[in-house]
């Protein structure tokens, strides 16, 4: 999965989650870990001329910066992105990823658990700050009978709703990515500004998605850069190629009249194919 893409997967409830919090919402340790995570990352946050003037700095970290400044001009001169404050600080979390994603779904189904929250609607993930939490929930779902995962996210978009206070920040998770990943990420989480659908999830990636496959065409031919590498475009078509036909084939798996115990035994075959599969794909 390319990391943008689950980069924009999260969309924190963060400061919505206050509005729970006064109308006395169970999930309230839910609530309170995704505020304080969020302004903890705010905190840490400077805008990126403070950074750019800092001697100490790190050459290649200012110039992924100053490249960073460049795409959010672009975004905003040439794709007519949002001109706010987002993507206008950086900040360094001391840690791969900026959250910890749980999925989960039933063993004999391809319909993820939904969790619903304030403004943003239903969504087939939580997300946590902490590793630890993530790993809790991941398992609590685990004993109740679901497959769940664990995954570490890059980046995340608050839909614009803090820009009054410093709107989302570039992150080391993210920033030092290549340059195609980085215009991609910026230019697809701005379009979540423009538009998002509450409960949408399918409808919000794939509009967010076509506005950065489109943006960094235009960047690349503004600024001079070569068109994306063929191959790697044919690559990422082959993975995707892979992943619809191992789920074409256990959709048609579940919806069968075979017993439980079987279609388990044939799902593991399937995982095990598309597995061999994709391996096969990476060392070619």
């Amino acid at each position: 999965m390319r990391w943008a893409a689950v980069g924009s997967a999260l969309t924190v409830v963060g400061l919505l989650g206050l509005a729970c919090l006064g109308s006395g919402c169970s999930a309230v340790g839910y609530y309170a870990q995704s505020v304080g995570g969020h302004v903890d990352l705010m905190q840490r946050a400077r805008p990126l001329p403070d950074w750019l003037a800092d001697p100490a700095t790190p050459a290649p970290l200012r110039e992924r910066l100053a490249l960073a400044q460049q795409l959010r001009r672009f975004a905003v001169t040439d794709l007519a992105l949002p001109d706010n404050a987002s993507y206008t600080r950086y900040a360094d979390l001391g840690r791969n990823a900026a959250v910890w994603n749980v999925v989960a779904a039933p063993q004999l189904s391809l319909s993820l658990k939904t969790w619903c929250y304030p403004v943003m609607g239903c969504v087939g993930y939580r997300g946590y700050f902490d590793r630890a939490a993530a790993d809790a929930q991941s398992r609590m779902l685990s004993e109740s009978g679901l497959e769940a995962l664990v995954y570490g996210v890059p980046a995340y978009s608050t839909l614009g709703w803090t820009n009054w206070i410093g709107g989302d920040p570039l992150l080391n998770t993210f920033v030092n990515g290549g340059e195609a990943a980085l215009a991609r990420l910026v230019f697809h989480e701005l379009a979540h500004q423009v538009l998002y659908v509450a409960g949408d999830t399918a409808f919000n990636e794939s509009y967010a998605t076509a506005v950065e496959r489109l943006g960094l065409v235009r960047w690349q031919s503004a600024a001079g850069r070569p068109a994306e590498d063929p191959a790697q475009a044919q690559r990422s078509a082959d993975f995707r190629a892979i992943t619809q036909r191992a789920r074409a084939a256990l959709s048609s798996l579940y919806a069968s009249d075979l017993p439980d115990a079987t279609k388990r035994e044939r799902k593991a075959v399937l995982m095990a194919a598309m597995r061999s599969e994709h391996a096969a794909l990476k060392a070619g």
